[in-house]
């Protein structure tokens, strides 16, 4: 079993289709797995999944372990977490990386209590230390540094990490061991079974596959001057983003904010408008293409991530770009 106490990855998959995290995540731990020699093993749940292992593999994964059983067909927290549960004290993993969807911060916390280990969540980078230690990277204080943990006395050690956040590597064809585990689970006390799902379309552009974001921050001021944002978002055929504040004003959707504790984009343009620029902010759009800032305070920290900075109230600037951009789009 020694191959498989290396770096695990929890492999989401829903409907016959793999969470990009999962490939985020495997990309990562390839990269810290060949910095020690150490085997990458994916653990994939599901029913009829097994074509899914060779996917795994092909993007990082050495070994997969595949639990494949009609009552893991549908994401359920008792199952999931006791069928690996079982497999972390079979295998004894060192290292265990889950995407902070929403089914990875409902069953990394459990899974931690369960094997007794610590747990560090929305992590924006992973490094290893001299000796091996996985270092977890997240941003602290308001967000204002980032602060490195580490969990030297407990296995495994713990991540979650946004998707996003990291970046896959190129496939390639590749060997690698595939393993199908025997699932036992109790007949009963398996929790809250599932009759329907009832999937809910996007009422608005995706902000993961937007290539325009057109972001606001506190420093809007109003639901009124909000609808600025939104205009600006909509000539420029983009997506509208927001920073914690405006979300909890209400001016925008839950779905619509990024960062830490919220969605990870990569736009080829992304717009801030009254975004001071904390890190907490700033992990979810700083891979972006092009980034124009426009803030009233010229020492902003967001004008340290930005190519284009403007100096100026937005409510002189954003009414005069929305009437350029529609004069020109009219020809």
């Amino acid at each position: 079993m020694n191959e498989y106490n290396g770096i695990w990855v929890f492999a989401e998959a829903r409907d016959g289709i793999l969470h990009e995290v999962n490939l985020e995540l495997l990309g990562k731990a390839r990269e810290l797995a060949d910095q020690t020699d150490t085997h990458v093993t994916a653990v994939l749940l599901g029913h009829h999944v097994k074509p899914l292992a060779q996917i795994l593999i092909n993007y990082g994964a050495d070994s997969v372990l595949v639990a494949d059983d009609p009552r893991l067909d549908t994401y359920r927290l008792l199952p999931y977490s006791l069928v690996i549960e079982s497999l972390i004290r079979e295998c004894q993993p060192r290292i265990f990386l889950m995407g902070a969807t929403a089914m990875g911060v409902e069953l990394a916390p459990r899974l931690a209590a369960k094997v007794r280990t610590g747990l560090s969540a929305h992590c924006v980078d992973l490094k290893l230390d001299s000796k091996g230690q996985l270092l977890y990277v997240v941003p602290g204080w308001g967000g204002g540094v980032l602060a490195t943990i580490t969990c030297p006395d407990h296995q495994p050690q713990m991540a979650t990490v946004m998707p996003g956040i990291m970046k896959a590597r190129a496939p390639a064809q590749r060997k690698g061991q595939i393993r199908e585990i025997e699932v036992h689970l109790p007949d009963k006390e398996l929790g809250p079974e599932v009759l329907e799902i009832k999937r809910e379309e996007p009422e608005e552009l995706p902000l993961e596959k937007a290539e325009v974001v057109v972001a606001g921050g506190w420093g809007v001021g109003s639901q009124e001057d909000w609808r600025m944002i939104e205009e600006l978002a909509s000539v420029l055929g983009g997506a509208v983003g927001a920073t914690r504040p405006p979300v909890d004003e209400g001016w925008a959707k839950e779905g619509q904010m990024i960062g830490q504790s919220g969605k990870t984009v990569r736009p080829t343009l992304y717009v801030g408008v009254g975004i001071s620029g904390l890190m907490h902010h700033v992990v979810g759009m700083d891979q972006s293409g092009h980034i124009i800032s426009i803030n009233t305070d010229p020492n902003a920290d967001i004008f340290d991530t930005s190519d284009v900075i403007v100096v100026e109230d937005f409510r002189k600037v954003v009414p005069r770009l929305i009437k350029e951009i529609q004069f020109r789009l009219r020809g």
